[in-house]
């Protein structure tokens, strides 16, 4: 299941996207027009900051600003960096491989095999949709 991390960190870059002068955004915008905890979303911005999604301005006109084109970002990007691996076990992941302690032989365990067809099609569905994708800017 999502984290609310991750939902609400996209509806936030959702929100930066859809900026027609690409201005820094204030927090406190952000967390009245999307509905989430000026804390909690604090936290998110700055752990995309650290990550190169995002670029802050500070004072008078300060905010949170998009460091690159939203048709630029994908979504495994955000996905990764705010959600962590995308496979759901960890014997599939590409990023943050561990060999499952349970299993001797990966290439005949059923449950491995799975999730390597529900990585892939989650990873073609990441890799191919954009920021720019989800706001329609």
């Amino acid at each position: 299941m999502l984290s609310k991390k991750t939902k609400y960190g996209i509806k936030a870059l959702t929100y930066l996207a859809k900026q027609e002068n690409k201005t820094p955004v204030q927090i406190a915008t952000i967390s009245k027009s999307e509905n989430i905890s000026l804390k909690f979303l604090e936290s998110i911005l700055l752990t995309l900051r650290k990550n190169g999604i995002l670029g802050s301005k500070k004072g008078k006109g300060g905010g949170y600003y998009l460091l690159k084109e939203p048709s630029e970002i994908q979504m495994t990007a955000i996905m990764r960096i705010l959600e962590g691996p995308i496979s759901m076990v960890p014997c599939v992941s590409l990023n943050f491989y561990e060999k499952c302690d349970d299993c001797p032989d990966e290439k005949a365990c059923a449950v491995h095999n799975l999730m390597l067809k529900v990585r892939d099609s989650t990873l073609q569905i990441f890799r191919n949709t954009t920021l720019s994708d989800l706001c329609k800017c």
